[in-house]
């Protein structure tokens, strides 16, 4: 299954701290890394470590952060022919996560805001997967130019309005709970995965629910990156032909382990973790 990854690269900068600071605080970290992520790329690698031959098209900068931000792609063997290289900076997170696992991220798109595509990169592809930390301009082409027959999948997130052309042209769109109510229009896709955390995801099609999945029991470390694992792990179980209600269940598997692990792209499993996980 070859699955085409069109979204965002980031430096992650990360900085750990006892608790989330309030409007106007001022508190000190106790550690601090810089760790590749972006939703593009951490959806790209999550399907490359669960099986899948993924190709990213992307952008980053001439900047020394893109080779950090690129490093672990690479090392999975993503395809990153279609990375280009533009002036200005790579793209960069700012994140901070508490002791419980949750987090505060403030992107700064860099060399995202600049990604186009040609339509003849995705000709081959049997799946096609999209986010929103890259242009609306880009992600509605990479819609239009998904091979007939192939899936179109686009996580609505950070949540903003998306074209109906889009939404009709999506197979699967991934949200999660605020993300939904967020963004209008969601259900004219075919299946629509509702996330929550802890609480397990759902799956719609035609506005009603038609599968349901709970998340295992895990303590949560760090929730950067979760939700683009379960995306990932979806679109991958989807094209390797599982069932809905298996897929949902293995995506939630994914996410939780990505949970359970500090980092976005260090943390995300691979297979043996969540056949692990699963039989706990």
């Amino acid at each position: 299954m070859r699955l085409v990854v069109v979204g965002s690269v980031n430096l992650d900068l990360v900085a750990r701290v006892t608790r989330l600071p309030a409007g106007g605080d001022t508190i000190t970290a106790v550690d601090y890394n810089r760790i590749p992520g972006g939703k593009g790329a951490n959806q790209a690698l999550a399907a490359r470590r669960l099986g899948a031959d993924v190709a990213l098209l992307a952008a980053v900068g001439d900047d020394e952060a893109a080779g950090e931000a690129l490093a672990l792609l690479a090392a999975d063997g993503v395809d990153l022919t279609g990375v280009r290289r533009v002036d200005g900076p790579t793209g960069v997170a700012l994140i901070t996560v508490d002791d419980g696992g949750e987090n505060t991220i403030v992107v700064v798109p860099g060399a995202n805001a600049r990604l186009t595509i040609d339509p003849a990169e995705l000709a081959g592809a049997d799946a096609v997967l999209c986010q929103l930390e890259v242009p609306m301009r880009t992600v509605a082409a990479a819609a239009r130019a998904t091979p007939p027959g192939a899936l179109f999948c686009l996580n609505a997130a950070p949540p903003a309005a998306v074209p109906a052309e889009v939404l009709d042209r999506a197979d699967l769109v991934v949200a999660n709970r605020a993300e939904f109510a967020a963004v209008g229009g969601l259900d004219r896709a075919a299946l629509v995965a509702v996330t929550a955390g802890a609480d397990g995801a759902v799956l719609r099609a035609g506005g009603r629910e038609v599968a349901r999945a709970a998340a295992p029991a895990v303590t949560a470390a760090d929730g950067t990156g979760a939700g683009d694992t379960f995306t990932g792990a979806l679109v991958v179980g989807l094209l390797a032909g599982l069932d809905q209600d298996a897929a949902l269940r293995r995506a939630c598997l994914a996410g939780a382990a990505a949970a359970s692990r500090p980092g976005a792209q260090p943390s995300l499993p691979r297979p043996a973790d969540l056949d692990a996980l699963e039989a706990r």
